[in-house]
């Protein structure tokens, strides 16, 4: 089991956000966490003390311009201490994407005017 869970809170500026609280307790040490992507390690992890509440820490995840391409790309973000993935960040981008859900909304059009008609026939049929 994980020492740290990790949860996301924004993506600003190609930097990832999150709020680490450790499981063992507010006394416990600065929890070890680093970043990859496909079996590479992220550069420029950073965990701080969170000003407002003992025991929770503040990750920043900087996303290397370089992993940033058509499709989606997952960075894992795992417990030094354990080696379990505690929080993983989902890129989505590029062209295909753009069609992929074009093609999400038409269907989701034709199933909206099938129920439509089938909701107006029930009510005529029903009236």
């Amino acid at each position: 089991m994980a020492d740290v869970e990790i949860s996301g809170t924004a993506l600003r500026a190609g930097v990832w956000h999150g709020r680490a609280v450790r499981a063992d307790g507010a006394e416990a040490p600065v929890p070890a966490v680093s970043a990859w992507h496909l079996e590479r390690q992220l550069e420029g992890v950073t965990v701080a003390p969170a000003g407002d509440r003992p025991g929770t820490w503040e990750v920043a995840v900087p996303i290397p311009a370089e992993i940033l391409s058509d499709g989606v790309q997952t960075v894992l973000i795992r417990d030094d201490a354990s080696g379990e993935v505690v929080e993983s960040i989902i890129l989505v981008a590029g062209a295909p994407l753009a069609a992929d859900l074009r093609a999400e909304i038409a269907l989701l059009r034709a199933e909206l005017d099938m129920l439509k008609r089938a909701f107006r026939r029930h009510c005529v049929e029903t009236g």
